[in-house]
């Protein structure tokens, strides 16, 4: 009897231990699962967190955080073609305006060097001409075999032609202080032609042309020829 009281109580201790070993184990599951549990969940956070910072950093806009609207960058982006356009349109009338300033101003200077040249010319070639006359007397005057005559007709023709010259001079310089600088005067014989680098003269203009080389040049009005140029 003693020996089965025995045996029930180690019996029991065993399964009281067993049974303490159960609940000891379903516990510990216990807190394992739910300590997993809160781990994955703090994890899935965190990685949504990291992916909308992520995404808000994707979006964000250099200089300005305001989001871009598609609309206005097409608008922004027409407004600056048609500036871009006026731009191009201002920079080609400022372009053919300078051409054509450039032209006219071109074709003002060739009319103007053209004249100028004109009248420096025909005055060196009169002027050369003059001397040629001169040189020509001169050799007569010099030779040995001239007979006095001739030289003194030499003499008198000089004097002429240095008269002449003399006289051209100041009639071209009187038309000159009128406003006409480009101006000529050729001598032959009686009739004078006087042109003046001009497209057109006023008649009062023309009056004062004549007076001044009918003074000097002691010529008849109707034998002064007046011409533009």
């Amino acid at each position: 009897m003693k020996i089965m009281n025995g045996l029930l109580k180690k019996n029991q201790v065993i399964i009281y231990v067993i049974a303490l070993m159960l609940v000891t184990a379903g516990y510990l599951n216990y807190t394992t699962n739910t300590t997993e549990e809160v781990s994955v969940q703090t994890s899935m956070e965190m990685e949504a967190n990291d992916d909308m910072q992520i995404a808000d950093i994707g979006d964000a806009t250099l200089v300005n955080s305001e989001p871009v609207n598609e609309n206005e960058i097409s608008e922004g982006k027409t407004e600056n073609l048609q500036e871009d356009k006026i731009n191009e349109d201002k920079d080609a009338n400022i372009t053919q305006n300078s051409n054509i300033t450039e032209n006219n101003t071109t074709t003002q200077t060739v009319a103007t060097v053209t004249k100028d040249e004109y009248f420096t010319k025909s005055k060196l070639e009169r002027d050369t001409m003059f001397s040629q006359m001169i040189e020509s007397y001169e050799n007569v005057l010099n030779s040995n075999n001239s007979l006095e005559i001739q030289k003194q007709t030499a003499t008198e023709e000089i004097k002429k032609i240095n008269d002449t010259k003399n006289s051209i001079m100041i009639c071209e310089n009187l038309i000159s202080t009128k406003g006409f600088a480009n101006n000529i005067v050729f001598v032959n014989g009686d009739s004078i032609s006087v042109i003046i680098g001009i497209e057109q003269l006023q008649q009062e203009e023309v009056a004062q042309i004549q007076n001044i080389i009918s003074r000097e040049l002691n010529a008849e009005i109707a034998n002064i020829h007046i011409s533009t140029k």
